[in-house]
This record gives structure tokens, C-alpha cells and sequence, in this order.
């Protein structure tokens, strides 16, 4: 989690130059070949059915990285990825059975609403807001495919796999313009390290070890170290509203995942 809202914290000057489509694009480009030059993959050991997930864990990755980076051009870091948390919690309560299952999905939107107030205005827009509910679907369809993928693929070559297929399903923002220079593909190429690459590796071997329940209550302190991210290395100061609402999504995410 430090590495992804760290990572996506310290990608804000990248995003402003480029644009944030085209610099997560070169990001996932590199993410790609640095996993595949270490892993370096064994092809022939992987059925149809391992490929197919493969393909689709690519797309979740695509959809959610690109989704993140844009909803941050214009949401502080904390609100998207609360909105993002949405998808998991929305997961868990579809599956759950539990008493109160019905009230968890209410208890982060209300939360939401608060974390989208700062002082007299709010702190969000109609692209920004879109763009995190797309991630929030990108992320549930994430951690199912990670664990698939993980359950069929050995070692990390799932990952090592599905990373090229998201940078291919993304390449063409790659030559949308001249290429950027040496300095900015250099200072990509070693965020690509922080965010995708160390996440995915940490959660695949996350995923091997727990189950998808108690990885998503970890999870759900996500928007805590993203408002934490934000405030040190972005300067967005939380306002006690918008922490009341921070700890309203933690809370849903937990009873939700509790009960599934």
C-alpha cells in the first residue's frame, strides 16, 4: 500500500507534463519488461484457461491504473482511492450474508460524501468522479483475476505475463507524441518499480497465503495511507470532515468483509 499511494504521489509531475493516460501507459511499458527480464516466464508450462486469465488480469490492471492516475489529475489522492475501495466493498457485500450487509455500501457512501467536502466547496468533479468508479470496478476485477491467476500460474509468471498484456492494451497512448525525454522516461522507468511492479508481487504472494477475505480487510486501510500520502508528499491537508469520512469507508470496508 506504501507503494502505490507513495508511488502515485511522486507520478503527479510526470502526469502534468504528459497527461496522465500517456504517462501511466509508458509506466506499465516498463513495468512489463522489467518483470519480464527478471521473471523471464516459463511459456509452454501454461494451459488455455491460464492464458485466458492472464489476458483478463492484464485488462483489470490496464483499467485500474489508467482509471487511478486520471481521477488523481483532479481528486485528492485520499477521495479516489475511496471511491476506488468501492469496488472490493461492493464484492463483499454481493457475496456476504451477514445482518447488516445492506448498510455497509450506505455507511462508504456517506463517507465518500464527506471526504468530497473541503471547508465550503467540494472537492470533486463529474470526470474525476467518473473515472475512480471506473477504477473501483477495475479493482474488484483485479484481486479476483490476481488470485486466479496465482492459483494457475507458478511462481510469478502470471504477473510477469499479464503486465505485458496491459501495456499492450495501452500502448497506443505510448506514441500519441514525440517520445518524452531521457530524464522523464528514466524517472518513470523507476516509478514503474514502486507502482506496478512491487505492488502486484506483494499482493500475488499476499493473495497465496491469506484468503481473499482477510486480504481485503487489509486492503481497506488503503484511503488512510493514501490521505497520509497526500498530505506529506502533495501538501493535501484532510479537514476533520473529510477524516470522519475517511474512518466511515474503513469502517464499511471492514463490516463488509467481515460478513462475507
Amino acid at each position: 500500500m506504501c507503494c502505490v499511494q507513495f508511488g502515485a504521489a511522486w507520478s503527479q509531475p510526470a502526469s502534468a507534463s504528459l497527461g496522465a493516460l500517456r504517462a501511466t501507459a509508458w509506466r506499465l511499458v516498463f513495468a512489463a519488461l522489467l518483470l519480464l527480464l527478471w521473471k523471464r516466464p516459463a511459456l509452454p508450462r501454461l494451459g488455455g484457461g491460464a492464458w485466458s486469465s492472464i489476458l483478463l488480469l492484464g485488462a483489470a490492471m490496464a483499467g485500474l491504473l489508467m482509471s487511478f492516475f486520471s481521477a488523481t489529475r483532479t481528486l485528492p489522492q485520499g477521495l479516489a482511492v475511496a471511491i476506488n475501495l468501492l469496488g472490493p466493498l461492493l464484492l463483499a457485500w454481493w457475496t456476504g450474508s451477514g445482518p447488516r450487509r445492506g448498510w455497509w455500501p450506505l455507511l462508504a457512501l456517506t463517507g465518500i460524501l464527506a471526504l468530497s467536502r473541503h471547508g465550503e466547496r467540494w472537492a470533486a468533479d463529474a470526470a474525476g468522479l467518473g473515472w475512480a468508479a471506473l477504477g473501483a470496478a477495475c479493482w474488484a476485477a483485479y484481486i479476483a483475476m490476481l488470485r486466479r491467476v496465482g492459483e494457475r500460474c507458478p511462481g510469478g509468471d502470471g504477473v510477469a505475463l499479464a503486465l505485458p498484456a496491459a501495456a499492450l492494451l495501452v500502448s497506443p497512448w505510448c506514441g500519441f507524441a514525440a517520445a518524452p525525454s531521457g530524464a522523464v522516461l528514466l524517472q518513470l522507468a523507476g516509478l514503474s518499480l514502486l507502482m506496478p511492479v512491487l505492488p502486484y508481487l506483494l499482493e500475488l504472494a499476499a493473495l497465496r497465503r491469506m484468503s481473499t477475505a482477510s486480504f481485503g480487510v487489509l486492503m481497506s486501510l488503503e484511503p488512510a495511507v493514501a490521505v497520509l500520502a497526500g498530505a506529506l508528499a502533495l501538501g493535501q491537508s484532510a479537514t476533520p470532515l473529510q477524516l470522519v469520512g475517511l474512518a466511515m469507508v474503513t469502517a464499511a470496508s471492514l463490516g463488509a468483509l467481515s460478513e462475507s
